[in-house]
């Protein structure tokens, strides 16, 4: 099998050419170029390309990809929302995807963004950087014995929520599907009682129709004052506006972000400019409260070997037409 693999980065083509020596049958050229109508012209003569969760597999860059005989779209991600079903299913593209690569990573980056944003670790490393030691705006509070509000169980959700309780915390979790894996560590509570008692909510859901703008000025009034809001999932879960007017209310503690609404690629990597132009990241980033991360939530070693490997065997179980529990459709 022949993979054109976008939107490739350096770490991306490392973890994957070490993985290719399991898979003797699979090639892989790597691009730059991110997958959309103008570039999906480039898979023609391979069986496979793979994509990143903010690549453009829209109905246009399907039916382009068909047209060049392509028959499997591999994401090397959890998140599908990018990919339009209705137009891989008429085109019979099936499109597979890594659901669980590394849990943990996402997770212990989520707590480090919580402790970071609390403990305002950011601002401390730039005073003491130019030689003020002074503790004046620094000051954040326990989490042990406060309540961590974990609204998706999955198995990133599952994992942060095991995070929260190894610090003291209570946890309660809002999901439409209950993790029994997590019955002896977790309260499962509506979500308007989650928002309102948790001193720490982190955000673990798929971006749906139904979670679009999940946390608005509505569901932010409904939450504690001085809370720490937490988001490594999708951008667009939040309303950054009504997030800005609720820090400007003081009613958040401290803000930890790995992903925003304003984000069309994997990373913001190599585009400072890009983010800057965007008036609502920018402003975010004028709070001393707000900690942002470049979505380094997956970044390790670990997560990336798990990725190549999975999207792998995923290519292996196409070919021998064997049905997956990765499949997405």
């Amino acid at each position: 099998m022949k993979i054109l693999f976008y939107d490739t980065k350096s770490y991306d083509k490392d973890s994957f050419q070490e993985s290719l020596k399991n898979f003797p049958n699979i090639s892989i050229e790597y691009t730059k170029s991110d997958l959309d109508p103008r570039t999906a012209a480039l898979s023609e003569g391979f069986d496979a390309v793979c994509a990143f969760v903010n690549s453009n597999a829209g109905a246009q860059t399907l039916e382009l990809l068909h047209a060049k005989g392509i028959r499997l779209l591999l994401m090397r991600c959890a998140g599908f929302n990018n990919v339009d079903l209705d137009a891989a299913k008429k085109y019979d593209i099936r499109v597979m995807r890594v659901p669980g690569y590394s849990p943990e990573a996402v997770a212990e980056h989520a707590m480090a963004l919580a402790l970071a944003s609390n403990r305002r670790l950011h601002k401390a490393y730039n005073k003491v950087r130019e030689n003020d030691f002074s503790l004046s705006g620094l000051m954040g509070f326990n989490f042990y014995q406060k309540t961590a509000g974990i609204i998706g169980t999955g198995k990133i959700g599952a994992a942060m929520c095991r995070i929260c309780g190894g610090f003291g915390m209570k946890v309660l979790a809002y999901d439409v599907y209950k993790n029994e894996s997590l019955k002896s560590i977790v309260e499962y509570v509506p979500l308007d009682r989650l928002l309102s008692e948790s001193d720490l909510i982190s955000l673990h859901c798929p971006l749906t129709d139904s979670t679009y703008h999940l946390i608005q000025l509505d569901t932010i009034k409904k939450m504690k004052d001085g809370v720490v809001l937490v988001n490594t999932s999708r951008g667009a879960l939040i309303k950054t506006d009504d997030l800005i007017e609720g820090i400007r209310m003081h009613k958040f503690a401290g803000v930890g972000l790995d992903v925003y609404e304003e984000e069309t690629n994997n990373v913001f990597e190599d585009r400072s400019e890009e983010i800057l132009e965007h008036s609502t990241t920018a402003r975010l980033l004028s709070f001393p409260n707000v900690m942002i991360t470049s979505h380094q939530g997956f970044f390790t070693r670990e997560a990336l070997e798990a990725i190549a490997s999975t999207t792998l065997r995923n290519a292996v179980d196409y070919t021998a037409g064997r049905k997956s529990e990765n499949d997405v459709n």
